[in-house]
């Protein structure tokens, strides 16, 4: 930071059915710095809706001041993540008539943009991103960044993607009666994916699926375009519930099993290993064989990837993820869920770990802190292009050059 200046913080908040996240940084010379950062167990939310915004907003106010209080700060606003079951995506198209040919400026490859963001949504969806994926120069089509081409007639293709109105209003509420501000809600994939995959990884098509606990969320990556979001009806919330069905067990012991015995693929932890098993109160514990409860978790993990393969079989993209797939989220933590993933998609498979963020402390690398991260880079992404000249909000890939 120069001389006296007031020092520019970028703050990201997670707020997920499990834990609330929040992230700060701030920003030395277009550089991010770790500063601080918050975690509290979340409340109020039902099956990865709201169903308390009072609890919620509690909690994102506890964790924001968790975070102000390490980094010895105080924040006014925050980029806020979204996902959940009523995310949902598509492309459109905008045209731009020129009217004689000319070179192309960044202010038109953002309007041609914008226009095609504008497009008729039902009363109850909100637009919450614009991705940019190409655009058609004169009827010609495959130009990602044409700034300086000629042409008379620009059209700009994107991938809109949209959310409940009720859900997204309901997470912005909760934040503004947490007595901060909203800069802008971002896809949390879409963040993660800026925290943990670097720009040429983008170009040569790599997936990133964000499991949380009511959700698993999942974007894709050709040619640093968008081609998929979307939210899949699978989390780590089924994975738990399965062991207590399987094993007998409280909800609360069956998470404890999960995490310290689990496995989402045999083979990879003793298969003649017995475990403990909580039994109801005034009953003694029981064992059971190590390899029921790794059965059980890779019944879902292998059912979760199918769903992907499903899903990438779909838009043409199966075999060009040349970078694979990167898994984020407390759902990723889950010993073998990579080895999972390469064996059902036939490509590599890596934890998504932040990268880029100066001094960013070794607790914290982990794929559950990738998105809260990455919404704190995209704040202070937006700060920087908002200082050097307004633009439209929502359009992530002009935006995040």
């Amino acid at each position: 930071m120069r001389g006296s200046a007031k020092p520019q913080y970028c703050v990201g908040l997670d707020c997920g059915s499990a834990h609330t996240r929040c992230v700060i940084c701030v920003n030395e010379d277009g550089r991010l710095r770790f500063v601080g950062h918050g975690i509290i167990e979340s409340i109020g939310w039902q099956k990865g809706r709201i169903g308390d915004p009072i609890a919620v907003s509690t909690c994102i106010q506890a964790a924001v001041q968790q975070a102000e209080a390490e980094a010895q700060a105080a924040i006014d606003s925050v980029v806020a993540g979204v996902g959940g079951s009523t995310i949902e995506g598509g492309t459109n198209r905008g045209v731009y008539e020129f009217g004689r040919p000319r070179p192309i400026t960044q202010d038109e490859l953002t309007f041609a943009a914008d226009r095609a963001s504008r497009v008729r949504l039902e009363n109850h969806r909100t637009l919450i991103n614009v991705f940019p994926q190409d655009f058609n120069l004169d009827g010609r089509a495959g130009y990602r960044n044409p700034r300086g081409v000629t042409c008379s007639r620009l059209e700009a293709n994107v991938y809109i993607l949209t959310v409940a109105t009720q859900e997204h209003d309901s997470l912005v509420t909760a934040v503004h009666h947490a007595h901060f501000g909203v800069e802008e809600t971002m896809f949390e994939p879409a963040a993660a994916a800026y925290a943990a995959i670097l720009p040429e990884d983008r170009a040569r098509g790599v997936a990133l699926l964000d499991i949380g606990l009511h959700s698993s969320d999942f974007i894709v990556y050709d040619g640093d375009a968008v081609v998929l979001a979307l939210s899949l009806p699978l989390c780590a919330d089924h994975f738990t519930r399965d062991v207590a069905f399987g094993l007998k067990a409280a909800y609360e012991d069956a998470e404890r099993l999960k995490i310290e015995y689990g496995c989402a693929i045999l083979g990879l932890t003793a298969d003649n290993s017995l475990i403990e098993v909580p039994s109801a109160e005034g009953r003694e514990p029981r064992e059971a064989p190590r390899r029921i409860l790794n059965d059980i978790l890779e019944a879902r993990a292998e059912q979760l990837f199918y769903m992907i393969k499903t899903e990438l079989a779909r838009i043409g993209m199966d075999q060009s993820l040349f970078e694979g797939i990167v898994l984020t989220g407390g759902g990723a933590m889950l010993n073998g869920m990579c080895d999972m993933a390469e064996r059902v998609l036939n490509l590599q498979a890596s934890n998504g770990l932040v990268h880029g963020i100066k001094d960013w402390p070794g607790e914290l690398d982990d794929p559950s802190w990738t998105v809260a991260a990455g919404l704190a880079m995209y704040s202070g992404r937006l700060k920087m292009k908002r200082e050097s000249k307004p633009r439209a909000p929502g359009l992530v890939g002009l935006i995040l050059k």
